[in-house]
Protein backbone atom coordinates (compact mmCIF):
# COMPACT_ATOMS: atom_id res chain seq x y z
CA UNK A 1 0.00 0.00 0.00
CA UNK A 2 1.04 3.37 -1.01
CA UNK A 3 2.18 5.74 2.31
CA UNK A 4 1.99 9.95 1.99
CA UNK A 5 3.43 12.18 4.72
CA UNK A 6 1.39 15.09 4.88
CA UNK A 7 1.93 18.37 6.77
CA UNK A 8 -0.51 20.95 8.28
CA UNK A 9 -3.04 17.80 7.90
CA UNK A 10 -5.43 19.39 10.79
CA UNK A 11 -7.31 21.36 9.45
CA UNK A 12 -7.79 23.54 6.30
CA UNK A 13 -5.90 22.07 2.69
CA UNK A 14 -3.73 19.64 4.79
CA UNK A 15 -6.83 17.63 6.10
CA UNK A 16 -8.84 18.05 3.08
CA UNK A 17 -5.84 16.23 1.08
CA UNK A 18 -5.04 13.77 3.91
CA UNK A 19 -8.90 12.80 3.66
CA UNK A 20 -9.14 12.05 0.10
CA UNK A 21 -5.48 10.12 -0.07
CA UNK A 22 -6.89 7.76 2.75
CA UNK A 23 -10.15 7.33 0.37
CA UNK A 24 -7.87 5.96 -1.96
CA UNK A 25 -6.08 4.15 0.30
CA UNK A 26 -3.23 5.70 0.92
CA UNK A 27 -1.40 4.97 4.45
CA UNK A 28 -0.63 8.11 6.10
CA UNK A 29 1.78 9.80 8.48
CA UNK A 30 0.33 12.97 9.57
CA UNK A 31 1.44 16.30 11.08
CA UNK A 32 0.35 19.50 12.59
CA UNK A 33 1.44 21.57 15.83
CA UNK A 34 -1.77 20.66 17.71
CA UNK A 35 -2.07 17.23 18.98
CA UNK A 36 -5.61 17.29 19.75
CA UNK A 37 -6.66 18.99 16.25
CA UNK A 38 -4.58 16.40 14.82
CA UNK A 39 -5.94 13.25 16.52
CA UNK A 40 -9.63 14.57 16.00
CA UNK A 41 -8.49 14.91 11.59
CA UNK A 42 -6.86 11.44 12.04
CA UNK A 43 -10.06 9.87 13.36
CA UNK A 44 -12.45 11.70 10.91
CA UNK A 45 -12.05 12.45 7.33
CA UNK A 46 -8.43 10.02 7.65
CA UNK A 47 -9.93 7.43 8.69
CA UNK A 48 -11.06 5.03 6.23
CA UNK A 49 -11.33 1.02 6.19
CA UNK A 50 -8.01 -0.24 5.98
CA UNK A 51 -6.19 2.37 5.92
CA UNK A 52 -3.13 3.23 8.44
CA UNK A 53 -2.74 6.25 10.43
CA UNK A 54 0.16 7.84 12.74
CA UNK A 55 0.11 11.05 13.96
CA UNK A 56 3.24 12.74 14.78
CA UNK A 57 2.61 16.37 16.56
CA UNK A 58 5.62 18.81 16.24
CA UNK A 59 6.48 21.53 14.02
CA UNK A 60 8.30 21.10 10.90
CA UNK A 61 10.73 23.71 11.25
CA UNK A 62 12.50 21.10 13.67
CA UNK A 63 14.84 18.76 12.62
CA UNK A 64 13.88 16.23 15.27
CA UNK A 65 10.46 15.84 14.14
CA UNK A 66 11.09 16.10 10.45
CA UNK A 67 13.13 12.79 11.10
CA UNK A 68 10.27 11.47 13.38
CA UNK A 69 7.74 11.44 10.76
CA UNK A 70 9.96 10.04 8.11
CA UNK A 71 10.56 7.05 10.93
CA UNK A 72 6.87 6.61 11.28
CA UNK A 73 6.24 6.40 7.31
CA UNK A 74 9.38 3.97 7.06
CA UNK A 75 7.43 1.65 10.02
CA UNK A 76 4.64 1.72 7.58
CA UNK A 77 6.62 0.37 4.46
CA UNK A 78 8.19 3.60 2.91
CA UNK A 79 7.46 6.87 1.80
CA UNK A 80 5.82 7.21 -1.94
CA UNK A 81 4.30 11.02 -1.32
CA UNK A 82 5.46 14.04 0.88
CA UNK A 83 2.72 16.46 0.82
CA UNK A 84 4.77 20.26 1.84
CA UNK A 85 1.68 22.04 3.10
CA UNK A 86 2.34 23.44 6.31
CA UNK A 87 3.04 27.04 6.36
CA UNK A 88 2.44 30.02 8.47
CA UNK A 89 1.53 33.52 7.42
CA UNK A 90 4.61 35.44 8.49
CA UNK A 91 2.32 38.45 10.61
CA UNK A 92 -1.46 37.70 11.18
CA UNK A 93 -3.50 40.17 9.92
CA UNK A 94 -0.91 40.61 6.89
CA UNK A 95 0.90 43.72 7.08
CA UNK A 96 2.86 45.89 4.61
CA UNK A 97 6.59 45.37 3.91
CA UNK A 98 7.57 48.69 5.69
CA UNK A 99 6.00 47.46 9.20
CA UNK A 100 7.07 43.34 8.53
CA UNK A 101 8.07 42.40 12.06
CA UNK A 102 11.52 40.24 11.55
CA UNK A 103 10.55 37.49 13.90
CA UNK A 104 7.48 36.73 11.63
CA UNK A 105 9.16 36.65 8.49
CA UNK A 106 12.32 34.11 10.08
CA UNK A 107 9.38 31.87 11.20
CA UNK A 108 7.77 32.49 8.19
CA UNK A 109 11.09 31.00 6.21
CA UNK A 110 11.67 28.51 8.83
CA UNK A 111 8.22 26.87 8.77
CA UNK A 112 7.56 27.46 4.98
CA UNK A 113 10.89 26.99 3.62
CA UNK A 114 13.54 25.75 5.59
CA UNK A 115 10.85 22.33 7.08
CA UNK A 116 9.65 21.21 3.14
CA UNK A 117 13.42 21.16 2.26
CA UNK A 118 14.58 19.87 5.51
CA UNK A 119 11.93 16.88 5.22
CA UNK A 120 12.71 16.64 1.52
CA UNK A 121 16.42 15.83 2.55
CA UNK A 122 15.33 13.46 4.71
CA UNK A 123 12.76 11.76 2.92
CA UNK A 124 15.14 11.40 -0.46
CA UNK A 125 16.30 7.78 0.21
CA UNK A 126 12.73 6.05 0.69
CA UNK A 127 11.29 8.86 -1.90
CA UNK A 128 13.86 7.16 -4.26
CA UNK A 129 13.53 3.74 -3.09
CA UNK A 130 9.82 4.27 -4.21
CA UNK A 131 8.51 2.85 -7.55
CA UNK A 132 6.71 6.60 -8.28
CA UNK A 133 8.43 9.04 -5.72
CA UNK A 134 6.82 12.56 -5.77
CA UNK A 135 6.81 15.79 -4.26
CA UNK A 136 3.88 18.01 -3.63
CA UNK A 137 4.83 21.66 -2.20
CA UNK A 138 2.15 23.66 -1.81
CA UNK A 139 2.69 27.04 -3.42
CA UNK A 140 0.44 30.29 -3.66
CA UNK A 141 -0.44 32.87 -6.28
CA UNK A 142 1.49 34.87 -4.11
CA UNK A 143 4.62 33.82 -5.16
CA UNK A 144 4.03 34.99 -8.85
CA UNK A 145 2.09 38.58 -8.01
CA UNK A 146 3.22 41.63 -5.75
CA UNK A 147 -0.12 41.78 -3.47
CA UNK A 148 0.47 44.66 -1.34
CA UNK A 149 0.77 43.14 2.12
CA UNK A 150 1.41 39.50 0.96
CA UNK A 151 5.69 40.16 0.53
CA UNK A 152 6.78 38.25 3.38
CA UNK A 153 5.03 34.93 2.47
CA UNK A 154 4.84 35.44 -0.77
CA UNK A 155 8.49 35.33 -0.59
CA UNK A 156 8.90 32.53 1.02
CA UNK A 157 6.68 30.70 -1.61
CA UNK A 158 8.63 31.80 -3.84
CA UNK A 159 11.38 30.52 -2.56
CA UNK A 160 9.62 27.10 -2.16
CA UNK A 161 8.98 27.28 -6.23
CA UNK A 162 12.67 27.56 -6.86
CA UNK A 163 13.44 25.06 -4.58
CA UNK A 164 11.15 22.77 -6.48
CA UNK A 165 12.07 23.46 -9.24
CA UNK A 166 15.67 23.15 -8.73
CA UNK A 167 14.55 19.47 -7.02
CA UNK A 168 12.98 18.18 -10.46
CA UNK A 169 15.84 19.23 -12.10
CA UNK A 170 18.52 17.23 -9.87
CA UNK A 171 15.57 14.09 -9.28
CA UNK A 172 14.82 12.85 -12.42
CA UNK A 173 13.57 10.15 -10.73
CA UNK A 174 10.95 11.50 -9.15
CA UNK A 175 7.81 13.71 -9.80
CA UNK A 176 7.92 17.12 -7.94
CA UNK A 177 4.98 19.16 -8.45
CA UNK A 178 4.09 22.52 -6.54
CA UNK A 179 0.88 23.73 -7.02
CA UNK A 180 -1.13 26.84 -6.39
CA UNK A 181 -4.87 25.70 -4.65
CA UNK A 182 -5.83 29.33 -5.04
CA UNK A 183 -7.76 31.11 -2.64
CA UNK A 184 -9.76 28.98 -0.32
CA UNK A 185 -12.28 29.25 2.36
CA UNK A 186 -9.66 28.70 5.56
CA UNK A 187 -8.72 29.64 8.97
CA UNK A 188 -5.37 30.93 7.72
CA UNK A 189 -6.79 33.18 4.75
CA UNK A 190 -9.39 34.70 7.72
CA UNK A 191 -6.52 35.31 9.52
CA UNK A 192 -4.45 36.99 6.66
CA UNK A 193 -7.49 39.35 5.52
CA UNK A 194 -9.67 39.80 8.66
CA UNK A 195 -12.14 41.68 6.57
CA UNK A 196 -12.43 40.23 3.57
CA UNK A 197 -15.60 38.36 2.83
CA UNK A 198 -14.72 34.55 1.61
CA UNK A 199 -18.23 33.37 1.48
CA UNK A 200 -17.61 32.62 -2.28
CA UNK A 201 -14.27 30.72 -2.17
CA UNK A 202 -14.10 27.63 -2.72
CA UNK A 203 -13.62 24.97 0.64
CA UNK A 204 -10.62 22.95 0.93
CA UNK A 205 -12.44 19.76 -0.01
CA UNK A 206 -13.37 21.32 -3.36
CA UNK A 207 -9.76 22.00 -3.76
CA UNK A 208 -8.22 18.60 -2.75
CA UNK A 209 -8.68 16.43 -5.26
CA UNK A 210 -8.66 18.38 -8.21
CA UNK A 211 -4.71 18.89 -6.96
CA UNK A 212 -4.88 15.17 -6.68
CA UNK A 213 -5.08 14.89 -10.38
CA UNK A 214 -1.31 15.66 -10.30
CA UNK A 215 -1.04 12.38 -8.74
CA UNK A 216 -3.80 10.16 -10.53
CA UNK A 217 -2.40 11.34 -13.51
CA UNK A 218 1.38 10.98 -13.40
CA UNK A 219 1.67 14.64 -14.46
CA UNK A 220 5.56 15.59 -14.84
CA UNK A 221 7.37 17.63 -12.53
CA UNK A 222 6.06 21.65 -13.04
CA UNK A 223 4.07 24.53 -11.60
CA UNK A 224 0.35 23.48 -11.77
CA UNK A 225 -2.52 25.04 -10.39
CA UNK A 226 -6.00 24.20 -9.13
CA UNK A 227 -7.44 26.58 -11.82
CA UNK A 228 -5.59 25.21 -14.96
CA UNK A 229 -5.88 21.64 -13.64
CA UNK A 230 -9.81 22.03 -13.09
CA UNK A 231 -10.28 22.84 -16.86
CA UNK A 232 -7.71 20.40 -18.38
CA UNK A 233 -9.05 17.26 -19.91
CA UNK A 234 -9.11 14.23 -17.32
CA UNK A 235 -5.61 12.99 -17.28
CA UNK A 236 -3.89 16.33 -18.11
CA UNK A 237 -2.95 19.91 -16.46
CA UNK A 238 -2.19 23.49 -17.16
CA UNK A 239 1.36 23.73 -16.03
CA UNK A 240 2.24 27.52 -15.32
Amino acid sequence: MSVAIVTGASRGLGRALAGELAARGWDLVLSARGAAALEEAAAGPARAPGVRVVTVAGDVSSEAHRAELVAAARGLGGLDLLVNNAGVLGAEPLVPLAVQPPAGLREAFEVNVLGPLGLVQEGLPLLRASAAGAVLNISSDAAVVPYATWGAYGATKAAVDLLSAVLAVEEPGLRVWWADPGSMRTRMMAAAEPGEDLAGLPAPQEVAPVLLRLLEGGLPSGRYTAEGLAAAPAGGGVRR
